[in-house]
């Protein structure tokens, strides 16, 4: 799969797997971005994907960031990720999924094109009341030129827009998917994952 693949064949500790270090039987191990605007919910998703405790870089947002932070979105969030989360998911015993969480504000483009770098591809969560915010972080995203799929994350109170409707307002590509998700629930936002790496290994066929 690319640059975005390495050996992890002499680096893994040979001991039993207990969920902080990873098993001999690692063979690669694949970097993506989770990605999306401000407030729509990237921290929340690692957090609940990561095997590992995630590391996170939230700092208490202080009334200097209100003229820039908008927080019409989000009128609860009281925190904000200043460099990065990183969270771990083991998909098979050979293979481990390193996440990379970027932060969705503008000030923070050159950090996510650091971080940008060796990744096979991105999630973009995206807030079903607030599509528009989406278009800067696609542009990023296609920019770097990673195949993405598309999480929409199903806040409560929503609009039940279907996935079709979301996808014709994002004006995207026939064979990019796109797959609801509650970044709070195990079970559907690996069904968000599931759908990027199907996505990634069908690119290579």
């Amino acid at each position: 799969m690319g640059s975005g693949l390495a050996s992890d064949r002499d680096s893994a500790p040979q001991t039993p797997r207990d969920n902080v270090y990873l098993p001999s039987s690692v063979r690669t191990v694949a970097k993506i971005l989770v990605v999306g605007h401000f407030a729509v919910g990237k921290t929340t998703f690692i957090g609940t994907m990561s095997e590992i405790p995630p590391l996170r870089t939230e700092e208490v947002m202080t009334q200097a960031s209100a003229d820039i932070d908008d927080l019409r979105g989000a009128p609860n969030k009281t925190t904000t990720t200043v460099a990065m989360d990183f969270g771990r998911l083991t998909l098979s015993d050979e293979l481990v999924l390193y996440m990379f969480g970027t932060p969705g504000q503008q000030r923070f483009v050159r950090l996510w094109e650091d971080l940008s770098r060796g990744a096979l591809g991105a999630l973009v969560l995206v807030d079903p009341l607030r599509l528009q915010e989406s278009f800067p972080v696609m542009d990023l995203v296609e920019r770097h030129g990673l195949p993405y799929a598309i999480a929409v994350n199903r806040f409560d109170g929503a609009p039940p827009h279907s996935l079709e409707e979301v996808r014709e307002a994002l004006d995207l590509l026939p064979e990019t998917p796109v797959v609801s998700c509650d970044a709070r629930d195990e079970r559907s936002s690996a069904g968000s994952l599931i759908a990027l790496v199907q996505y990634l290994q069908s690119r290579l066929n």
